[in-house]
């Protein structure tokens, strides 16, 4: 049998000697320890909530526990309590120590998944303040109970504060790998426009940006990036990234700060310093020229996601006629239209963006230039659809918008008057009279 052996064995012994010791000195306290009483008591209370912290409300009581363990085993030892009992308090508050610094670290896993999926940037960093606060606490306690761990010089009390002490490691690394970039997505099964609303905000606020590697569109979204003037934004892909709710807030922000500076900064960005390509303006000129009348857009929208904010062809054809009885033609945009609902005289460019100029690397910027190039060479004088974001697009640009919407939209809702010509339209009663007046003004 070796030396090394019979020394562990001896170690083993020293440590039982010492915690049984402690443990005694709990059963054996009188009357004129109560604090110390007191303290064990609110231990064992907390100890047994353990198997039911996933309770409603059990978690809070759990928490509020272990504080006041701390707090009374705390007075206890600067009260003076005799030295036998020293010992006791010490195990108490390790145990409590360890347990809150555990606790500290399922609190800040917890809030943290919660911060990056709130509404708004302001209340997303509100969240990671509150994080930061709980992983001080989880550091605090893995520090307090390596204290009273060297103290009582046992192993369990050594194998509670490291795991305290990892607790606290591990919920360190959880605001330090905080993934502060949003995603733009460039697989077409993701809203397409929602790349418009991450392009302004990166502009506005000096957002970071991610694309999943692999893409099918990764090409082009980072083409468009770089255009834009983002190509420092850009950051490599990780999980759980900030939430596009934010991106509208920011926007929102920036046109009621300065509503003419923030369009100025978005058109140069979106549509750059050169002119559309020649192939671009034939095309139009192909689809579209020869009518000198002023346009309007209607954006059809058939996909799958959330379907309710669909088009509705009867409300379609309803607003091609006022279209046409305002003495404008109405151009067909987005997803296909049924050939019936198309009048004579339209236009009809619904799928065009399938079409191969529309696919290329600079697909983005040639949808741009699109619109464009139909405001100012081809009378277009503004867009009416549902809440789709792919018209946000131009409506950021300047082109006049009317989206329509079952009730109030809370996430668009806070452009209206903050960005120019950008309108709502509820479905109540007499909501074709708010457009009919609206494409009368247009006209004018």
């Amino acid at each position: 049998m070796s030396g090394g052996d019979d020394n562990r064995r001896a170690a083993r012994a020293e440590n039982m000697v010492k915690e049984d010791t402690v443990t005694m000195l709990f059963h054996n306290e009188n009357d004129s320890g109560e604090l110390t009483q007191w303290a064990g008591s609110l231990l064992a209370e907390a100890t047994a909530l353990q198997g039911t912290l996933h309770l409603p409300g059990v978690r809070d009581e759990y928490r509020s526990r272990l504080e006041q363990v701390v707090q009374v085993a705390t007075r206890a030892l600067n009260n003076g309590v005799e030295s036998r009992e020293v010992p006791l308090l010490h195990w108490v508050l390790v145990q409590a120590s360890g347990a809150r610094a555990e606790d500290a670290r399922y609190g800040a896993g917890q809030l943290s998944r919660g911060s990056q999926r709130a509404p708004t940037l302001e209340d997303c960093e509100d969240g990671w303040h509150r994080v930061e606060e709980i992983v001080c606490t989880a550091e605090e306690a893995a520090l307090a109970a390596a204290g009273f761990a060297r103290l009582l010089d046992t192993a369990r009390a050594k194998e509670i504060a490291h795991r305290a002490e990892d607790a606290a490691i591990a919920a360190r690394k959880i605001v330090l790998e905080r993934n502060r970039a949003y995603t733009f997505h460039a697989d077409p099964g993701f809203s397409f426009g929602e790349g418009w609303y991450l392009t302004a905000a990166a502009l506005f606020a000096g957002l970071s940006i991610q694309i999943r590697p692999g893409a099918a569109q990764e090409v082009q979204a980072r083409s468009f990036l770089c255009a834009a003037g983002l190509e420092g934004a850009l950051r490599p892909y990780r999980s759980r990234p900030a939430s596009p709710k934010h991106l509208t807030h920011i926007i929102a922000a920036a046109f009621r700060a300065d509503a003419p500076g923030a369009q100025h900064t978005l058109r140069s960005a979106f549509l750059g310093d050169e002119s559309p390509a020649a192939s671009l303006r034939s095309w139009i000129d192909g689809k579209v020229g020869g009518r000198p009348e002023q346009k309007v857009l209607l954006w059809v929208r058939t996909g799958d996601h959330d379907a309710r904010r669909n088009t509705c062809f009867i409300e379609l054809r309803k607003l091609s006629e006022l279209v046409v009885n305002a003495g404008l033609i109405p151009i067909f945009f987005g997803d296909a239209v049924p050939a019936d609902l198309v009048p004579p005289g339209a236009v009809n460019l619904a799928l065009c963006w399938k079409e191969p100029l529309f696919q290329g690397p600079d697909m983005r910027r040639a949808q741009l230039h699109l619109f464009e190039e139909l405001r100012c060479r081809h009378g277009l004088v503004g867009q009416i659809g549902v809440t789709t974001a792919g018209m946000d697009g131009p409506a950021l640009m300047g082109l006049p918008t009317l989206y329509l919407t079952r009730e109030r939209n809370v996430r668009l809702g806070k452009w209206v008057g903050a960005v120019p010509g950008y309108q709502e339209v509820v479905r109540e009663p007499g909501y074709f009279e708010i457009i009919r007046t609206t494409l009368q003004q247009w006209q004018q």
